[in-house]
């Protein structure tokens, strides 16, 4: 699939309330845990004056690790308005243009019919050097195999679209994004058995240093650029008159208005 394509979507009512059942119960307890490490270290050290974080998965334990005194939430759905200051569509966030510094999109485009919209809105209320902080599901991973094996359930995050972090990468980058930060983490199985999960651990180990690749999501931090404007040199005939000592031969189409002195009319 091609940048601009259409992608399957699904309930984003039903997805935002069973995601985040998901990611607290014991199958989706290690996962988040480890988004919540990662962002630790990330986001102490983006700056500015308004951070928000997009999607169903709403939280400020996301943000707790900011430095940023200015956090909104933007769920979107109705069910999560009560841990919301914002309810909208992700694909038209109602924010003002170059606005924000930093934005945190945890799972979204997994869930999202057009993944590209949400990231040219992101590109849109970013200011120029803002940070995009994105976090999504590994297709080549454990993660991946069970969303083949169980996604006919139809039940998040199974029922989602898993984009590899190559795709997005690319995606950013056409949308003038420069990549600082792509981390792949959370190597053992989803398991909904606490006790069979605690006896894994060894597997981040193992992950972490063996099998980087196969991490169950990867973490993504983008930074807008801004077009550099370059100033015009002179060419080399100005710079030998000006070296020389010469003076250019003024235009016929200036003169001086001497009834102004000091200001010339063309």
């Amino acid at each position: 699939m091609k940048f601009g394509e259409h992608y399957h979507s699904v309930d984003t009512k039903s997805t935002g309330i069973q995601l985040n059942q998901w990611f607290n119960i014991d199958a989706g307890v290690n996962i988040r845990e480890a988004e919540l490490k990662i962002l630790g270290a990330i986001l102490p050290n983006l700056f500015g004056y308004h951070i928000v974080q997009l999607g169903t998965q709403v939280s400020e334990e996301f943000l707790k690790t900011t430095r940023i005194s200015h956090k909104v939430l933007v769920g979107s759905s109705k069910e999560l308005e009560e841990h919301c200051n914002v309810i909208s569509s992700c694909e038209a966030i109602p924010l003002e243009s170059n606005t924000i510094d930093v934005l945190v999109v945890p799972h979204i485009l997994e869930f999202a019919r057009e993944p590209h919209a949400v990231l040219r809105e992101a590109e849109r209320v970013l200011i120029g050097e803002g940070h995009l902080v994105l976090i999504g599901f590994n297709p080549w991973s454990l993660c991946g195999l069970w969303r083949i094996l169980a996604g006919w359930r139809g039940r998040p995050p199974w029922n989602g679209q898993f984009l590899s972090a190559a795709r997005i990468a690319d995606w950013l980058k056409l949308l003038g994004f420069e990549i600082e930060f792509l981390k792949k983490t959370s190597f053992r199985p989803p398991l909904n058995r606490p006790s069979i999960a605690s006896k894994l651990w060894f597997l981040e180990l193992l992950g972490a240093a063996c099998w980087r690749f196969f991490g169950n999501i990867y973490v993504i931090v983008g930074k807008k650029q801004v077009a550099a404007v370059t100033p015009l040199k002179a060419s080399w005939r100005t710079r030998r008159r000006m070296v020389a000592g010469e003076v250019a031969d003024p235009t016929t189409h200036v003169r001086r208005d001497v009834s102004n002195e000091g200001t010339f009319t063309f």
